[in-house]
């Protein structure tokens, strides 16, 4: 997986795009040089004029005999938030993709920090349109779930205007002093808003040999996001969320087209702090 963090660095270096660690690679760099333990995945976040650029200009320099940019609500992900992916591998994940042409290689999450409204109201309304959007992405994709509310919900919002919930996500203003990852789909209100003076400056951080930008204002990020990070979670806590179902990084995902006519849903959940 290095091997699309060091893809990803290369690229944004030689666009001039600044990136950032984030959540639990970020936490990962600074409390143990590299992955949690007892995590798996890597991500990473750019406000929103940077994600725009990296999305139109990575083709430009990305070795795309290697690697994929797998774009926000491109025409195989439907999805609000992108990926790198390295090809000619598999991670097949626990759902059953409604588009089989969906690339399914081993990854990297790309996510957009985007400008908050100004008010609080404006800022609440702007999380609960980002519900909607994420809901309507989940749908597409093929989400399973065993929740009738959250059934309930992806049904009730596939009908809904995504373009319009979109632009209301991001509806703030570049002078905003406060920014959110509301798009990032895993933490609540107060877990996903921060000042945006975090994010103008960056530092370097080791993370698995090699150093890796995260946020000047990390130590702030980390406790909105984890509390007090630097204690560990009981033993019985640190458990990892199962992204996968089959990962191989010798052979690609294409050759697992019929894998998941026998596969059982599950649902895992874990603890990442």
């Amino acid at each position: 997986m290095c091997q699309l963090l060091e893809e990803l660095d290369r690229v944004c270096k030689k666009l001039n795009i600044p990136y950032v660690l984030f959540a639990g690679s970020m936490l990962g760099a600074v409390r143990h040089q590299g992955f949690i333990p007892w995590d798996d995945d890597l991500d990473v976040i750019l406000l929103r004029q940077d994600y725009d650029r990296l999305l139109q200009e990575a083709e430009q320099v990305l070795d795309s005999e290697k690697f994929y940019l797998q774009k926000e609500f491109s025409e195989h992900w439907p999805m609000f938030f992108s990926k790198l992916r390295l090809n000619n591998t598999a991670c097949l994940e626990k759902y059953h993709p409604k588009d089989p042409q969906t690339h399914q290689g081993v990854y990297l999450d790309i996510f957009p920090c985007d400008n908050c409204a100004k008010s609080g109201f404006g800022r609440k309304l702007q999380f609960w349109a980002s519900k909607v959007v994420i809901a309507k992405g989940l749908y597409r994709r093929g989400y399973e779930t065993h929740s009738q509310k959250k059934k309930l919900f992806m049904q009730l919002c596939r009908l809904l205007p995504n373009k319009l919930f979109l632009a209301i996500t991001k509806w703030g203003r570049e002078d905003s002093a406060l920014v959110h990852s509301f798009l990032g789909g895993a933490s609540g209100f107060k877990k996903s808003v921060y000042p945006r003076k975090c994010f103008l400056n960056q530092t370097q951080a080791l993370f698995e040999g090699k150093e890796y930008p995260i946020p000047a204002g990390y130590d702030r990020l980390l406790r909105i996001l984890y509390g007090n990070y630097h204690q560990l979670p009981p033993e019985e806590d640190r458990l990892c969320k199962q992204h996968a179902i089959l990962v191989d990084l010798e052979n690609s995902y294409e050759k697992y087209a019929h894998f998941r006519d026998d596969m059982e849903f599950e649902v895992h959940t874990r603890s990442i702090r």
